[in-house]
């Protein structure tokens, strides 16, 4: 996580891991893709396709997973892809690419948090360690 303290506030982002991210699949002279959404693409258990080695693409969703803690809004996409670790397709790995080719045009996107802003923070824990 990169963090930047300015005057104004402080932007929190991961463009350093995305682009790194980019470079270790190879795919970081990609051309950018529109959002990654559900319905441009068939997410089922796909029995006829190409086997993939199930240890990269379980990395790649592991990853992406850790990109969703500053971008929630991959989060969705992300998880349907997980479901389907235990026997990933082809199909499949192309779909999880194809969020990273959407990171590309979202590398310098991150969360500002303005410095004269009251924000509040309430920490809430239930353990019960006696039962």
């Amino acid at each position: 996580m990169q963090v930047k303290q300015l005057e104004q506030g402080t932007f929190l982002s991961q463009s350093k891991y995305c682009f790194d991210l980019l470079k270790k699949f190879e795919i970081e002279n990609c051309k950018e893709v529109a959002p990654p959404t559900a319905t441009n693409c068939c997410m089922d258990l796909d029995e006829v396709g190409q086997q993939v080695d199930s240890t990269k693409y379980r990395g790649l969703i592991g990853f992406l997973l850790y990109l969703t803690s500053s971008r929630s809004y991959i989060q969705f996409n992300v998880c349907l892809c997980e479901r389907l670790q235990s026997n990933p397709k082809e199909s499949h790995y192309k779909t999880t690419k194809r969020i990273l080719k959407y990171m590309k045009g979202a590398i310098n996107v991150g969360l500002w948090y303005l410095g004269n802003s009251k924000i509040s923070l309430n920490g809430f824990s239930y353990s019960d360690y006696a039962r």
